[in-house]
């Protein structure tokens, strides 16, 4: 029970839920990214490159999943966790943001190889053809997204893991 003193105190629990985008989940959400990805080797410097990127723009951010996703797997998935997260922040604003599955179901390893380079250039042209002020809070949001990624690695990491 409240008292006459903390009557005007609102606890977080107690506030009423707003709709959209609250900023102050960037933040929570960059801690559990960075946890679940604590355990694997070299995977959180990642979080200091992801927020280098940022300013080559948002295809640029996207595509580094596949790169990745080649040659060192774990680095592709915490990369594509990001994208994913924050396509899923900014449905909140309603501001939809491209997310496309690239892997193709084809056996025939030239017609997988194809199919995959024409969904690449489709997702390439969504994000370009988002309109201008999406994709400038798109990238303000990853900005902050990244740098919080950054706080909570280096609070978080286990030393001699990324070695």
């Amino acid at each position: 029970m409240k008292t006459p003193k903390d009557k005007n105190k609102t606890t977080q629990s107690e506030a009423p839920q707003k709709k959209g985008w609250q900023p102050y989940n960037l933040d929570y959400d960059a801690q559990q990214l960075v946890l679940k990805n604590r355990n694997n080797k070299d995977v959180l410097n990642e979080s200091h490159k992801m927020r280098m990127a940022v300013a080559y723009g948002l295809e640029r951010f996207w595509g580094e999943h596949l790169r990745l996703g080649r040659e060192k797997p774990a680095k592709g998935k915490y990369w594509k966790a990001v994208w994913d997260k924050l396509a899923e922040i900014l449905k909140k604003a309603d501001i939809p943001l491209p997310n496309d599955d690239i892997n193709s179901q084809q056996n025939d390893r030239r017609r997988r190889e194809e199919e995959e380079t024409q969904k690449i250039q489709q997702m390439a042209q969504k994000i370009w053809s988002m309109p201008i002020e999406h994709q400038r809070v798109a990238l303000m949001v990853l900005t902050q997204l990244c740098d919080a990624l950054v706080w909570w690695t280096q609070r978080y990491k286990i030393k001699g893991a990324d070695d």
